[in-house]
């Protein structure tokens, strides 16, 4: 399966070949911060996601950096330790065939917004679903 997506402005796209891991809801402090609100992400092996364009990359901890687009700010990758990247969804073109599963880093969510009972939460990073690739 190929899947492709952009920034806002169009001048950073993307292609993904192959799976994808369904979407995560990620509520930390530093995904608050540089979206405004938390971030909801899939991951693809970094192999098979090629990028056009410039990517400006901020190196946010000791283990990951985030890419964004430097025209118009859009916030596009997490690159932590592995070997995939995390893709906001939100880049992504439709249809993407993906499903949110859940969310992690509850212990910091926001006060302004709730999680939906039933849904999948973890206090904090969840390997069981973050670490795998599915479609």
């Amino acid at each position: 399966m190929v899947r492709t997506g952009g920034c806002l402005c169009g001048q950073v796209k993307f292609r993904v070949i192959g799976r994808l891991r369904p979407v995560v809801a990620c509520h930390c402090e530093q995904c608050k911060r540089t979206s405004g609100n938390y971030v909801a992400a899939t991951s693809a092996p970094q192999h098979a996601v090629s990028i056009w364009g410039e990517v400006h990359w901020y190196q946010s901890s000791d283990v990951a950096r985030r890419g964004f687009c430097p025209t118009c700010g859009a916030n596009l990758f997490w690159d932590g330790p592995g070997q995939c990247l995390s893709i906001m969804a939100g880049a992504l073109d439709k249809p993407t065939g993906l499903a949110l599963i859940g969310h992690i880093f509850c212990r910091e969510k926001g006060d302004w917004y709730d999680i939906p009972d039933g849904e999948r939460r973890a206090p904090e990073n969840d390997p069981a679903m973050t670490a795998k690739v599915w479609d």
